[in-house]
């Protein structure tokens, strides 16, 4: 790195000329240098460009502009400010919000530098905070054209996530200069020169980093990898691009992965449930061969990081993560899989239907406004939460956080009241109106 400007310089935003003051060379990549900087008395990253990536694409600015002008799509999203420029400094940079300390790299994912190691709830959480935030992206009409790990940041206590590197962002169909994508996540279709970037080859790169969240492995990196002596630009373009093969076909196994060279997909692919490896695989068969129609939208992951994360079952044993699969429920006979972690057996803790969906009902449990209408997607404030009764710790119900009160029915069709702050206790059968939906409790 250059250190294109230097501690104590100022530069000054174009719009209102207000002063920020470079503190620390943060980092650079092939565009610029991110450092740390002073915006009238507000912490900022300040973005500056390389002249030669200024050179190679000229449009860079009129792209910031633009991003400016239309603002952040969500508080997910870094997003460029105010364009900064000097006089007697080559070329030109942004200044946009500071990334907090708590938000750590999905790279420090991949190479397992995160300890404690983030829950499943927390990747599931982080899953949902990213298709929300390209779902937000894409319905104004504009193109990420660069998703990868190296651009997202996520907090691994709360699954919180930051969308960085927003320069780059371009009105859908734009077909003239930019970034076309980090290597390994860009879409098939780029690398056979048959498509430029768009918000379907976002789609792609979407479920490439989700599959690496989840299973630390890529999409197609299976037996074909390991044939390659020399992984160049031609074998790159083979593997990612003409002769991609999910490396979970359930109809071409030429690519499946290989045990001691792709041990993370071997272990995780298994403990996810079957609706969650039926996305992947779509997204990695029919979203390569048709990516017109093939592809999983972002509002598809939506729904399925939410179940993934309504679905987690604690071990009595060990206490690890697992899923309640209803496809493993409805073959087994009402018997959940052992625990991945100990191979013990697993007993099913309370659970809830509210319409077509089941949360467990662990006793970590809390219900929000999306959970008694789907369409929301709104996990602000808790509706409800599981508690246990202040007297007898084996009684257990659930709260009423809400301000209107519930109408409680049990099994055997008494009817009450449950007034905001009581609570319904867990019986089987027991069914609860919440106003907009009704739920159902099973044991």
């Amino acid at each position: 790195m250059s250190d294109l400007l230097k501690s104590g310089q100022t530069v000054h935003t174009e719009s209102s000329k207000t002063p920020s003051r470079v503190e620390q060379l943060l980092g650079g990549g092939g565009q610029g240098e991110v450092y740390r900087a002073n915006l009238a008395g507000q912490p900022v990253a300040l973005k500056w460009y390389y002249s030669h990536s200024i050179q190679a694409d000229p449009r860079q600015y009129e792209r910031l502009e633009a991003a400016i002008q239309s603002g952040a799509p969500s508080d997910r999203f870094l997003w460029p400010i105010d364009i900064v420029s000097e006089p007697g400094i080559e070329g030109f940079g942004y200044v946009m919000p500071l990334r907090e300390p708590q938000y750590k790299g999905f790279v420090d994912l991949m190479k397992r530098r995160i300890k404690p190691e983030p829950t499943f709830r927390t990747l599931a959480t982080a899953g949902f905070e990213l298709a929300d935030g390209f779902f937000q992206l894409h319905t104004k009409g504009l193109c990420y054209r660069d998703i990868s790990f190296g651009n997202v940041f996520f907090n691994p206590n709360t699954g919180d996530v930051l969308i960085c590197d927003n320069d780059n962002v371009t009105i859908n169909g734009d077909q003239e200069g930019g970034v076309m994508g980090t290597p390994r996540f860009i879409a098939p279709e780029i690398i056979t020169e048959q498509a430029r970037p768009s918000t379907q080859t976002d789609l792609y790169s979407l479920a490439v980093l989700l599959f690496y969240m989840l299973m630390i492995h890529h999409p197609l990196e299976g037996k074909k990898e390991t044939e390659i002596k020399c992984l160049d630009a031609p074998a790159m373009n083979k593997l990612y691009g003409t002769e991609a093969v999910f490396i979970f076909d359930p109809k071409d196994n030429s690519n499946a992965p290989v045990r001691g060279y792709h041990d993370n997909a071997l272990a995780f692919w298994p403990i996810y449930p079957q609706f969650l490896r039926e996305l992947f695989t779509k997204a990695f068969t029919k979203g390569i061969q048709d990516p017109e129609n093939g592809r999983v939208r972002e509002s598809e992951w939506r729904g399925a990081m939410v179940n993934l994360r309504d679905s987690i079952i604690y071990c009595p044993h060990c206490g690890a993560e697992n899923f309640y699969d209803p496809d493993v429920i409805k073959a087994s006979g009402g018997k959940p899989n052992p625990c991945w972690s100990c191979q013990k057996e697993i007993r099913l803790p309370p659970r809830i239907r509210i319409d077509k969906n089941i949360i467990m009902l662990n006793h970590d449990t809390k219900l929000f406004p999306h959970h008694i209408n789907v369409k929301l997607f709104d996990f602000s404030q808790p509706v409800a939460e599981v508690t246990r009764h202040h007297t007898d710790p084996n009684i257990w119900g659930i709260k009423n956080l809400m301000q209107e009160k519930w109408l409680c029915t049990t099994a055997d069709n008494q009817v009450k009241d449950v007034e905001p702050g009581r609570s319904a206790t867990m019986a089987e059968g027991t069914k609860i109106n919440f106003g907009k939906a009704e739920g159902e409790i099973r044991l």
